[in-house]
């Protein structure tokens, strides 16, 4: 894969660093560790994998980045900045927004006042009607849904509704992405148009980190894998690398599609 010139990402403050970090990452459930010490970076200008087989602890991890869960040990960092204790919602305000495993959309909202919501969270846009309208506009031609923009989400079907989440977070004009399987239920059209605004987001200095079980795409996307089983990172480097570690196949390999049950 050719190597990418970051430059900063839409909407980013300027000299801050689209980076995420975690160091020494430690979530419990009663005795059981979900995430146990991960170090894990996704920097500027990078697309940055998870991967790793059912109950591996990618999805707390997730949890833990986005602020909706708070480690029992360990840091996290958006752009130098200490933000573990920090909820989701003042992440989203500076910079970190997320996709999710199980779509999250507001059914009986248009598709374009579900983006507009990311939008309205965009710093320095709250009472700025224009700049939401085009924050908005913006993030639904990106995704090629300006023809369902006022359309019923809950009448549309999965792939649509992935890109609609994918708009939504894109419209508050995040510096670092989380994204949690962001290709499932995509058709070929569909993933093709994801692959090609992932690459675009990371063209222009966004950080990005992705769960996915798809190895092609995975493959095809990631500068950078980490390949996590029983709560550890047990590999990382370039993606061709991970991909073909003995470790790793002998986890991930049985259940590349499987989702992540929450311990």
């Amino acid at each position: 894969m050719s190597r990418r010139v970051a430059r900063p990402a839409a909407g980013a403050r300027p000299g801050a660093a689209a980076r995420l970090t975690a160091r020494g990452l430690v979530r419990r459930y009663g005795g059981i560790e979900a995430v146990a010490g991960v170090d894990l970076t996704a920097p500027a200008g990078r697309i940055t994998a998870l991967i790793g087989p059912n109950g591996a602890g990618k999805s707390t991890l997730f949890d833990c980045l986005a602020g909706t869960v708070r480690p029992d040990a360990g840091r996290v960092l958006l752009g130098g900045r200490e933000v573990t204790r920090l909820p989701a919602h003042t992440r989203v305000r500076i910079g970190l927004a997320r996709t999710f495993q199980q779509i999250a959309v507001f059914p009986t909202l248009s598709v374009a006042d579900n983006v507009r919501v990311g939008a309205e969270q965009r710093p320095g846009t709250r009472r700025d009607t224009r700049a939401v309208d085009a924050a908005t506009g913006g993030a639904l031609a990106l995704l090629g849904l300006q023809e369902l923009a006022a359309q019923p989400a809950g009448e549309q079907p999965t792939g649509v509704l992935r890109l609609v989440e994918l708009a939504r977070a894109l419209a508050g004009g995040p510096r670092v992405l989380l994204l949690d399987e962001p290709a499932a239920g995509l058709d070929t059209a569909q993933t093709a148009r994801l692959v090609a605004v992932l690459r675009g987001l990371a063209d222009r200095g966004m950080a990005l980190l992705l769960v996915e079980h798809d190895p092609d795409l995975v493959a095809e996307l990631a500068d950078t894998v980490y390949a996590m089983a029983d709560g550890r990172v047990v590999a990382h480097g370039p993606a061709g690398a991970v991909l073909a570690d003995a470790r790793v196949a002998r986890t991930w390999g049985p259940d590349l599609r499987g989702g992540d049950p929450r311990p």
